[in-house]
């Protein structure tokens, strides 16, 4: 579990909780819930979600809530000691040893490089395949990505719809007074409901994404490099240095006192 996304959700309904408790202590939670306001902002918002997208790409979408949530597994750093045990093999044993050695690898993406270096596939091509398939992981992680930020912007847009009903309603019955209030309330309770739902879910969710996004795309890209370096017959050493430039200052650090590559 991803600490940090939890806590930030837990945190953000807590102060508004907070707030509305201070402010007018456990009666007025009954304030803040309208079954109408509900209706037309998150009801209204989720459909016009649906039909920015086919129903496979919205069931998909949803899925990225958890994943957002899920603590990540990449680790560029391991992911560089593996190239590095790889090339060290390729160099005492040659390129055909790595077909062996490539049944201990369990990412998809890193077998199939090693198996088209294997097969001696011309480095080009071998890069053009890889960089393709990066292309394409990538372009499904944005189609997520997007259903959460269409979600951030319908979601106010819905609740000034709200908004206006509310006021509509409000300005249609000004003689009757025991109207206004109900339809004041729903007029603001959608924009609330509205800015909750971009601001509290959908624009963390879609930021977390993204993150996770840029650092399975970075490691990818390490793979890549990685093994057309091996292909060229690099020192495992060079190799080492070069894949270490994707990483920060304080992480290369931590790599260089955990021990390099061999000759």
């Amino acid at each position: 579990m991803d600490i940090a996304s939890l806590a930030g959700l837990i945190l953000g309904f807590v102060m508004v909780v907070f707030g509305i408790f201070s402010s007018g202590g456990v009666t007025a939670f009954g304030n803040f819930i309208d079954v109408p306001s509900v209706i037309i902002t998150i009801g209204g918002s989720i459909c016009g979600v649906v039909a920015s997208n086919t129903i496979p790409d919205f069931i998909t979408g949803l899925k990225g809530f958890p994943l957002s949530l899920k603590a990540s597994k990449d680790d560029p750093e391991s992911v560089i000691k593996t190239i590095i045990d790889l090339s060290n093999v390729a160099r005492k044993e040659g390129l055909l040893a790595l077909d062996e050695a490539s049944n201990s690898i369990e990412d998809q993406f890193l077998r199939k490089g090693v198996m088209l270096v294997v097969d001696g596939t011309d480095p080009e091509l071998v890069r053009g395949i890889l960089e393709t398939d990066l292309v394409c992981i990538e372009e499904r992680h944005k189609k997520v990505i997007g259903l959460w930020d269409k979600w951030a912007d319908l979601g106010p847009a819905w609740g000034m719809i709200g908004t206006l009903i509310g006021l509509v309603n409000m300005l249609k019955n000004l003689e009757d007074a025991s109207s206004i209030g109900p339809n004041m309330a729903v007029a603001l309770l959608t924009t609330l409901y509205g800015s909750l739902i971009a601001n509290w879910i959908c624009n963390p969710t879609a930021t977390k994404l993204r993150v996770k996004n840029a650092t399975e795309i970075m490691m990818k890209d390490i793979m890549v490099e990685g093994l057309l370096s091996i292909q060229a017959g690099e020192n495992p050493r060079v190799i080492e240095e070069k894949l270490k430039s994707f990483l920060s200052p304080k992480n290369r650090e931590a790599m260089k006192e955990g021990g390099g590559g061999e000759e």
